[in-house]
């Protein structure tokens, strides 16, 4: 029973004392923050290219996320809003209000076909541990709420770029009040294609130490300047 509870400690602590990135990104007037990843999740091999672009308005986050590097375009047309399309070819946001490691987190998904994925996540362990809850709500009228996705294909020069918008009401910041905000958030994309499919290749800006994107330690820290 000691070995056993010395090894989850350990584990506890190896997340815990991880280092994270850190972004400014500011009003969309003015300019944006970016970041640029091409790591895979978890080995940390050659990933394609992939940038992601984040400024703020009155109203909304606006994440722009630009595929480089990509052959596959690979997406199932049938699929339509919350349905699973992180199975196929994806760009997420996981996206948080505060500086604390979440519990509760927004996640944002678009696919090369413009259908989006958008949840609150339950992460009870914020590692998705096996023995903990992980619950899904989904916002079932993104339109509705302010939630937007604009995405081009451009297969000549391998790239899809996908401009997004989040409602910062979401996260109970008024109108106007985002500037000095502090968030948590990562990015992530999946390849895959109709010959490896199911098997996928994931990337993240800060790539996490399993195929596991729902670990909250890993988040990155963005000011809202």
């Amino acid at each position: 029973m000691q070995k056993l509870l010395g090894s989850m400690l350990a584990a506890v602590s190896a997340v815990s004392a991880i280092s994270v990135p850190s972004l400014e990104a500011p009003a969309c007037s003015i300019g944006k923050g970016s970041v640029q990843y091409d790591k895979s999740v978890p080995d940390l091999a050659a990933f394609p290219k992939t940038q992601v672009d984040v400024c703020y308005d009155d109203t909304s986050i606006h994440i722009t996320f630009t595929a480089l590097e990509e052959t596959n375009f690979y997406y199932n047309e049938s699929l339509t809003t919350n349905d699973p399309i992180w199975a196929y070819e994806v760009m997420e946001a996981f996206v948080y209000r505060g500086t604390n490691d979440p519990q509760t987190y927004l996640e944002f998904e678009v696919s090369p076909n413009n259908v989006t994925f958008q949840a609150w996540i339950f992460n009870k362990s914020k590692v998705r541990a096996a023995s903990a809850p992980l619950d899904t709500s989904f916002l079932t009228q993104p339109l509705t709420d302010g939630i937007t996705a604009e995405t081009t294909l451009d297969k000549d020069a391998q790239t899809w770029v996908s401009a997004t918008t989040i409602p910062l009401g979401l996260f109970n910041v008024d109108d106007g009040q985002a500037a000095g905000t502090e968030w948590r958030m990562n990015f992530f994309r999946t390849v895959v294609s109709p010959d490896t499919f199911p098997d996928q290749l994931l990337g993240a800006w800060n790539p996490t130490n399993e195929s596991n994107f729902h670990m909250t330690p890993f988040f990155g820290h963005i000011s809202f300047v």
